[in-house]
């Protein structure tokens, strides 16, 4: 039954892995057309979309059924970028004037969600008022929705009502012993449930809604947040689990555990893991299903392209006092030279990848890239708040994560301690492609046995990569370089996101 709900959904597996045949990397080739028209823009469930197109949050769901031990919701906080946390709540209707004014100021936003700061589904009316308001104001823009999972059975018909064709679950476990240690209490039905109990409810009702969803075709991401020693390991069976039953997408996040974010886990000392942990367990996972490498763990709030936060442009009183003209042609024709923008770069890059034929190494190495968007290089490094990470072999370029850094350049000076906290993040990359870079910064990449490259500025990611990484593979070959294996890496967290 759930190979034909893979099959419907797109999804259909290949191969002896058993792999879906589709998911964030796919381009518009790896997909059936009904697939690939629901996910090119949508730049969470298509990493090559993400580079290109934008989404936006409205905070209208305060409420919660279930508490986690890595969530604390903050309101008025400008400078974490996780989840649950906003400035501003909205109602429906504030919520949906700025996706009206988001849209119009930026063409390329083509997603609306609804994450919180709470749970959408404990919040339903205000959730559901506000897709109505949008459908009918910007039908272009897709509607999405992340949720616990909870209340999902309840609400998935009304969901597929509001031809809502992408749904995000954050499932943590498959075995409630496992998730008594994740979460305090689950509130259902005006009962509060704890322990094994409570965890026992959690999961059969998320792989109910899970199941649910599918069957609609409607497009499932799993979220699963990494908690090293309680759930790492246990996250490959929940990686069997959903995938079994039908979920486009897998995305195992790291935990965000820092002691000044108030969660139980931050207060307690449960570590995060490590950017070497978190990617082998995502490279482990990715021989049963695709797996999602480019999340940035938005803010309930968040506006822009992934990696960026436009929100302070878009407060209640700003938007409110706008006159907005919402052009759907102007948005459309906008978008349309995104898509040859687009092309662009995949065609250079399948150009460059087929010079690789033929090449013999098992070489493996890992790059990190300061970019604004678009699939260019096209960030100064000192300006750089977070970096893309690509693992090169001779397969190509393969998008694995991202980094996010403290900023180095400080109103025209660099800070040193800001520097070392961006060699430990990418610590374990060969090299780091940027647009510019001064020279104190890049003598100590250097020593730090990291390469600035800064030839390729404003030129496309992945084929600038496979021309360096040819010329890295040359270089090994002649005996001018002996290639070694990088240390592990540091994932940030609590990185500012508000900064200028």
């Amino acid at each position: 039954m759930m190979e034909k709900i893979a099959e419907h959904k797109g999804c259909g597996t290949s191969g002896g892995s058993g792999k879906a045949s589709c998911g964030s990397a796919a381009g518009e080739g790896d997909l059936p057309t009904d697939i690939w028209e629901k996910v090119k823009n949508h730049p969470c469930y298509s990493e090559e979309a993400h580079h290109h197109y934008a989404r936006m949050h409205v905070a209208v769901a305060p409420a919660c059924n279930i508490q986690c031990n890595y969530c604390n919701r903050k309101y008025d906080c400008a400078n974490e970028s996780r989840p649950g946390v906003v400035s501003e709540k909205l109602t429906p209707e504030q919520a949906a004037k700025k996706v009206l004014a988001v849209a119009s100021t930026i063409p390329q936003m083509t997603v609306l969600g609804i994450a919180g700061p709470g749970d959408p589904l404990a919040n339903p009316e205000k959730t559901f008022k506000t897709f109505d308001l949008i459908a009918r104001t910007a039908p272009d823009i897709k509607l999405c929705l992340s949720t616990n999972g909870l209340a999902l059975p309840d609400h998935v018909d009304t969901i597929a009502g509001f031809n809502v064709d992408h749904v995000t679950i954050t499932i943590n476990m498959v075995d409630p012993e496992v998730g008594a240690r994740i979460y305090p209490w689950v509130f259902w039905k005006h009962k509060r449930y704890t322990g094994v109990e409570a965890a026992k409810l959690l999961t059969d009702r998320q792989l109910q809604g899970l199941e649910m969803l599918t069957e609609r075709g409607i497009l499932c991401k799993v979220n699963s947040v990494m908690i090293p020693g309680i759930n790492d390991r246990h996250l490959i069976e929940v990686n069997r689990a959903v995938k079994s039953r039908g979920a486009f997408l897998h995305n195992i996040m790291p935990l965000i555990s820092s002691p000044e974010h108030g969660t139980v886990f931050g207060l307690t000392g449960q570590r995060g893991p490590s950017a070497q942990e978190l990617k082998a367990l995502q490279d482990s996972c990715e021989g049963e299903m695709n797996m999602m490498r480019h999340c940035r763990q938005c803010r309930a709030d968040a506006v822009g392209l992934l990696g960026e936060d436009r929100s302070a442009e878009f407060t209640t009183e700003k938007i409110m006092a706008m006159e907005v003209d919402y052009d759907l042609d102007a948005r459309q024709a906008y978008q349309a030279k995104v898509e040859e923008e687009r092309q662009a770069k995949v065609a250079a890059k399948q150009e460059e990848l087929a010079t690789l034929a033929g090449a013999q190494s098992d070489i493996k190495l890992l790059i990190a890239v300061a970019t604004k968007g678009s699939g260019l290089i096209n960030e100064h490094f000192g300006h750089a708040k977070e970096f893309q990470v690509y693992e090169l072999s001779t397969s190509g370029a393969k998008f694995v994560g991202h980094r996010r850094v403290d900023l180095y350049c400080q109103g025209g000076y660099g800070d040193e301690d800001s520097l070392e906290t961006v060699i430990r993040a990418i610590n374990d990359c060969h090299a780091v492609f940027v647009a510019k870079i001064g020279g104190c910064p890049k003598n100590d990449l250097i020593k730090a046995g990291i390469e600035p490259v800064d030839e390729y500025a404003h030129e496309f990611i992945e084929k600038s990569a496979i021309t360096w990484f040819k010329a890295y593979l040359d270089k090994v070959a002649a005996g001018e370089i002996q290639h070694a294996q990088r240390g592990d890496a540091e994932i940030r967290q609590g990185a500012l996101i508000n900064a200028a």
